[in-house]
């Protein structure tokens, strides 16, 4: 008897449950030469392809396979909306797109607040300093 060759292919994921705890997920697939065709080309998802605004954000993604995302997406821009299956490293690509436009729009947020509270004491000082302020207003 000849020896079949193993067609499955392994693939890790590493899940962090809401105690912070970390597993890893085994998966296993039939390798399959057709397996791409089911998946949506390559992308960048930030990027519309109607209005080629980089502002797309998902709207759901859930799990379609072992290394494959179904992907809802929505541009605030022309309010396009669709759904693709991607492959896992297009996904992490996304979702590193995500991280730094939330890194960006917190370090936007800090500037502003801190700017609206240096104007907020600016204007209590100067209400202090006409005696506009008086004790009984506290």
């Amino acid at each position: 008897m000849s020896a079949q060759p193993d067609n499955r292919q392994q693939f890790v994921r590493r899940v962090v449950l809401p105690s912070g705890k970390t597993i890893e997920v085994v998966y296993f697939e039939q390798a399959h030469a057709d397996h791409a065709s089911m998946t949506t080309a390559p992308t960048d998802l930030h990027v519309c392809g109607s209005c080629s605004s980089e502002l797309v954000y998902p709207v759901d993604w859930e799990e379609a396979g072992s290394v494959h995302w179904q992907v809802t997406l929505r541009c605030p821009n022309c309010e396009w909306t669709g759904t693709g299956v991607f492959e896992q490293s297009v996904v992490e690509r996304f979702d590193e797109q995500l991280d730094r436009g939330t890194e960006a729009l917190v370090r936007d947020l800090k500037r502003m607040v801190q700017a609206n509270m240096e104007e907020q004491i600016d204007r209590f000082v100067d209400a202090l300093r006409a005696g506009l302020i008086l004790p009984e207003d506290f």
